[in-house]
């Protein structure tokens, strides 16, 4: 099978969540990535429990289609045969406070010494300059800093987090998306080039039309929960055994809608007649909808909406999610043998006809590739 980013080579010296991920998503488009550890591992290896396979649950997550190499680069003889190493890749990543990798010698200006294709992007909090370039960056304090915790969560409650890392894991994926940009680039040039990736940037970015309503009024968006800004309705509604996502996005929808859940007064209602109308009275609009949702079975609601051609869908948890009919026939959960025992997967998203995205290697044990480094010497 063919693949996207075949005889691409990544030399990837990221830890934690942003950098991994974009190697990862490298890694499943076909590059080699050679993982270069410290002799303690990359830190998420001893982010546990819980542990698949006697491994970190975490460390798994974001490893796979990678290799190991696990290297003490503060001596001088390790230093240079990842030199080496780098001057026949064609990418290297690294997501450490700036300055650290030119205090190794490892930096862009010198490693373009060694190699002038190389591609190589530096991932970090602020990006390499500004006033805060040398302060690092988590997923928590971006998200903090890029205005999205702001906006995330219900009215007059505290801000709050996403389930996950997303501000680590959307930095990973313009960090990607960067590097197949740089790597056409070379093909077209044969030039290199550096990237200079600020999760703060990347996160400002996805505040998309939330950005633009401060454009547009001066005014800083409100939480709303897991209500739009700018429809109604569309959120999330408590049935009789959980929660169901509604989503009402024109005014056809609207009228179907009513009439799906036994209330076509709400459709001649003043306050509800449309959408700009609807999003003013929101609180009236939700206590009517509250009142009827809690009534039946989200199942009962689901079916009565998506037959009236209404977007809505329940809101699983994630054990839910994994058994789901749709997961199950595309087969997005899986296994692989990783030598220290049967591992979950979840499969590339990458569903290409002719260069499909695939999960080739397990992750990898700590150093367990270190053969490379006497292949280069």
């Amino acid at each position: 099978m063919q693949s996207s980013l075949g005889g691409i080579r990544v030399v990837d010296f990221t830890v934690a969540m942003a950098g991994p991920y974009c190697t990862m998503m490298l890694g499943d488009l076909g590059a080699e990535v050679i993982k270069v550890e410290p002799p303690q591992g990359d830190v998420t290896r001893s982010w546990a429990p819980p542990y698949i396979a006697g491994q970190s649950a975490y460390f798994l997550s974001v490893n796979r289609n990678k290799r190991s190499i696990s290297v003490d680069l503060k001596d001088e003889s390790n230093r240079e045969r990842v030199r080496k190493l780098i001057a026949s890749s064609d990418v290297v990543v690294e997501n450490f406070k700036p300055g650290v990798m030119r205090k190794l010698g490892l930096d862009y200006e010198s490693v373009r010494q060694l190699n002038e294709r190389i591609i190589y992007c530096s991932i970090s909090g602020f990006g390499q300059t500004g006033p805060r370039a040398e302060q690092p960056g988590f997923d928590l304090t971006i998200l903090a800093m890029s205005g999205l915790m702001s906006i995330t969560g219900e009215p007059e409650r505290p801000p709050v987090k996403f389930g996950v890392p997303i501000a680590d894991i959307v930095s990973g994926l313009h960090a990607a998306i960067a590097i197949v940009a740089a790597i056409r680039h070379r093909d077209r040039t044969g030039e290199g080039q550096y990237i200079d990736m600020s999760m703060l940037e990347a996160n400002m970015s996805v505040l998309t039309h939330q950005a633009f309503s401060y454009f547009a009024t001066g005014r800083d968006p409100e939480k709303h929960g897991s209500a739009h800004s700018s429809i109604a309705p569309y959120q999330v509604f408590r049935a009789s055994d959980g929660y169901i996502a509604v989503a009402v996005g024109s005014e056809k929808q609207w009228s179907s809608f009513c009439r799906a859940i036994g209330r076509e007064d709400l459709e001649r209602d003043e306050r509800f007649r449309t959408n700009p109308d609807r999003v003013r009275h929101r609180e009236e609009l939700v206590a009517e909808l509250e009142r009827v949702f809690i009534t039946r079975d989200r199942q009962y609601w689901v079916s009565a909406l998506m037959a009236a051609s209404v977007p809505a869908a329940p809101v699983l948890n994630v054990s839910e999610a994994m058994h789901d009919e749709q997961v199950k026939a595309r087969e997005v959960v899986g296994e692989i043998d990783a030598g220290y025992g049967r591992v979950p997967v979840i499969s590339s998203p990458f569903r290409m006809s002719k260069t499909p995205g695939t999960v080739r290697l397990p992750p990898p044990l700590l150093g367990q590739d270190n053969e490379l480094l006497e292949e280069v010497q």
